[in-house]
């Protein structure tokens, strides 16, 4: 079974299968344990990249550098609610090292921040989304689809959209009388507001950020041959 494969298996059904199970099944004081779950899970495919060989310091480094960017990007605009570079951050961390780079900076980057903001069961879900959305941008960073400002674009208003809605499957099991699509349907509806800016606050940080940071990070890659395996 190949890498691809196995990262595309981790990432779409066991750790959506491991949150949805810890969601229904635990009780609330067990959230830490899923989202060790999820980041254990978020790893493997991250390390499972390079191959025959394992992660340079660099590499790490340069995703934990990421993921504390991430963090102090949600800290700065915590003033303004759902208006955050985060999703920006990740994404172009997916753009320029790579699916699974991506989707670890999204989970550590959402994990790390509830310290500052509050963890609880909502964690795993944030952790599992930011960490998707990376995962796309990296397979779309990939293709030469993402080096013009339309692009960047559609990608923010897409990212705005798909966080709000995987956010409400967690606001609907959180209600305790499982998941309904009547209910689901209608959180999106209330979230509509919330929906539209994320996706605003997507697409300005990723017009603004995408060239400076993606930048530096491929001379980094260059300069020190890091990420290319992802």
């Amino acid at each position: 079974m190949s890498k691809k494969v196995i990262s595309l298996i981790i990432f779409f059904v066991i750790i959506p299968i491991g949150i949805l199970i810890g969601a229904t099944l635990l009780e609330d004081g067990k959230y830490n344990l899923i989202s060790m779950f999820v980041m254990v899970f978020s790893c493997i495919p991250f390390f499972l990249s390079f191959e025959r060989r394992k992660p340079d310091a660099r590499e790490v480094l340069i995703i934990a550098v990421m993921s504390a960017i991430t963090v102090a990007g949600r800290a700065a605009f915590a003033f303004i609610p759902a208006f955050k570079p985060m999703t920006a951050l990740v994404a172009i961390t997916g753009f320029k090292l790579g699916p699974e780079a991506g989707f670890l900076t999204g989970a550590v980057s959402a994990v790390t921040s509830n310290i500052l903001f509050g963890q609880g069961p909502w964690t795993p879900f944030q952790m599992f989304t930011l960490g998707i959305l990376g995962y796309i941008a990296g397979l779309l960073g990939k293709t030469n689809w993402m080096e013009s400002k339309i692009s960047l674009l559609f990608y923010g208003i897409f990212s705005g959209i798909m966080y709000s809605m995987l956010m409400d499957i967690w606001t609907v099991l959180s209600l305790g009388n499982g998941f309904s699509w009547i209910v689901y349907g209608s959180k999106i509806i209330t979230a509509i507001p919330f929906t539209i800016t994320y996706m605003i606050s997507n697409v300005i940080f990723l017009w603004l950020l995408t060239k400076p940071i993606g930048d530096k990070l491929e001379r980094l890659k260059i300069k020190y041959g890091v990420m290319q395996t992802t």
